[in-house]
């Protein structure tokens, strides 16, 4: 999966609606960024102004939306970090259920 890839299948599973209703940012340092606007339904690769941003590597990432990375271990290791409201990226994983 790539940035854009992963970008639509975002703004597909914030578009239908649902409970997620959040701004959030994932910055994958030199490959990119995800921002997520849940009020509004819709993702791109803004650098906007959220209520969490989740720094992580983009292989991290990858391993973590297909579910071969436990969060709160890549947490607990420094391979995840959520600047902002920690309750916003709590909420984030049954949305990432929908990106893979």
């Amino acid at each position: 999966m790539d940035l854009a890839t992963l970008t639509q299948k975002a703004n597909e599973a914030v578009s239908e609606g649902g409970d997620f209703k959040k701004k959030v940012k994932f910055d994958f340092g030199d490959d990119g960024k995800l921002f997520i606007d849940g009020a509004n339904g819709t993702a791109d690769n803004s650098d906007g102004d959220a209520d969490a941003t989740v720094k992580v590597d983009w292989d991290d990432f990858k391993k973590l939306a297909a579910g071969e990375m436990d969060p709160t271990m890549a947490f607990m290791q420094g391979k995840l970090k959520v600047l902002g409201d920690m309750s916003v990226a709590m909420q984030l994983q049954g949305l990432m259920k929908k990106f893979s």
